[in-house]
């Protein structure tokens, strides 16, 4: 069995992806008001649940390290943090209802059965509820100024354990979300400039 290495959170500081993920992830949730209930998968030290702790929404939070989920207790206590993975069962095991918004930031790209991960995000969601999720960008031109410039050691980081190994497009991400049954799929670009962007955000719909 696989086992996960923690993180190594050592503070509250938001990720340096924070700066350029929560624009565009604030552009797709739109307008949420109070009751909007919010599950963030992978939610590290609960930064971004921080900035969705307001004007009465219910925020929690879940993530594999338990170094980030007692920082995000501490740091956060208006929320509520578990150390929990996604999967079918999550609402279970959370004792939950199903969610408004399920949100998860540079996650996917780490894991090995990404099916099973997507398949537990779309079973906490509530009808018409919505996914966002994120992952470092790869397109064409972006991958043929990387080859060009000779950067894939420095961008995949092979000698990073726990890092990336899975690198996501737009197609394959949209077809990963349609498959777990989302819908109405967008996409924002996030960091740099377009085409070279540093990371996707994406939505989908679970159906009524």
């Amino acid at each position: 069995m696989t086992q996960y290495k923690d993180y190594g959170y050592e503070s509250a500081k938001p990720a340096h992806t924070a700066v350029y993920l929560l624009p565009p992830i604030r552009d797709l949730l739109g307008s949420i008001g109070p009751g909007t209930r919010i599950l963030d998968v992978g939610c590290g030290n609960g930064y971004i649940c921080g900035q969705l702790l307001e004007n009465g929404r219910t925020v929690v939070g879940i993530d594999l390290s338990e170094q980030g989920i007692s920082i995000a207790r501490q740091t956060y206590p208006k929320g509520r943090f578990e150390v929990l993975a996604a999967d079918r069962d999550v609402l279970a095991n959370l004792h939950e209802q199903p969610f408004d918004i399920v949100l998860s930031t540079e996650v996917v790209e780490h894991l090995y059965d990404p099916k099973s991960y997507i398949a537990g995000c779309h079973a906490a969601l509530k009808p018409g509820g919505r996914m966002i999720v994120s992952t470092p960008y790869h397109g064409y031109l972006k991958n043929l100024a990387l080859s060009v410039f000779n950067k894939w050691d420095w961008h995949l980081k092979p000698l990073w354990d726990g890092g990336h190994i899975k690198f996501w497009s737009r197609e394959t991400l949209g077809q990963l979300m349609t498959e777990a049954g989302l819908t109405n799929i967008q996409f924002r670009g996030a960091g740099r400039y377009p085409y070279m962007w540093m990371s996707m955000v994406m939505s989908g719909e679970r159906g009524k």
